[in-house]
């Protein structure tokens, strides 16, 4: 766009460009992302399901991003999810060792993501979740929700957030189990089933 001083017609002054993104897939995503619990641990479970909009269509471009204690409880304070080469810089991916909780996935052409990491153990008065941050396309601002997986529903019905929610808005937050070790967690950004989301003060 151009603005023309209408006073001055030999006068042409460029205004300051916009860019209009998200380019998530640019510089965000990195090799084995996805692969958060270390190589052969025996609690490792994965969590995967599909990211749409408010008419149920796929964002292939979406990005989300686990957060989650190791199966004690315990944060990790392991560094590593992104290590790099000390010499060349380049991205030597995670050490197959350490768990450091944290994941980047970037969702596929049909939406779909998933993650290998710890099943999480209880802090505090909570049951058992792993925090998840959205980016995606049409959002100005990530949004923040969790994935609570089953196995306990005594636990489930007295967590503080689960038990003050209507039943239908509670299961958007509780993944479904599909076999040993695998729950589908599927993320609606609005619409009917929309998932619950949480906002930080």
């Amino acid at each position: 766009m151009t603005k023309i001083d209408t006073s001055r017609p030999d006068s042409v002054l460029p205004t300051p460009s916009h860019t209009v993104g998200p380019f998530y897939g640019h510089a965000l995503p990195f090799r084995g992302g996805e692969d958060i619990a270390p190589l052969g641990h025996p609690d490792t479970v994965t969590v995967h399901g599909y990211v749409t909009d408010g008419e149920g269509d796929p964002l292939p471009d979406a990005l989300i991003e686990l957060w989650g204690p190791d199966p004690d409880g315990t944060i990790p304070a392991a560094d590593g999810s992104m290590r790099r080469d000390p010499a060349s810089g380049g991205f030597l991916g995670r050490n197959g060792v350490e768990f450091t909780g944290w994941g980047r996935i970037q969702t596929d052409a049909n939406g779909h993501w998933y993650a290998r990491t710890l099943r999480p153990g209880a802090r505090g008065r909570s049951a058992p979740y792993l925090s998840v941050c959205v980016f995606a396309r049409g959002l100005l601002v990530h949004l923040y929700t969790r994935i609570y997986l089953p196995g306990d529903a005594a636990v489930l019905a007295a967590d503080p957030l689960l038990s003050g929610l209507e039943d239908a808005r509670r299961d958007t937050l509780i993944a479904a189990e599909e076999g040993a070790g695998t729950y589908r967690f599927d993320i609606r950004l609005q619409g009917e089933g929309e998932t619950v989301f949480l906002e930080f003060q």
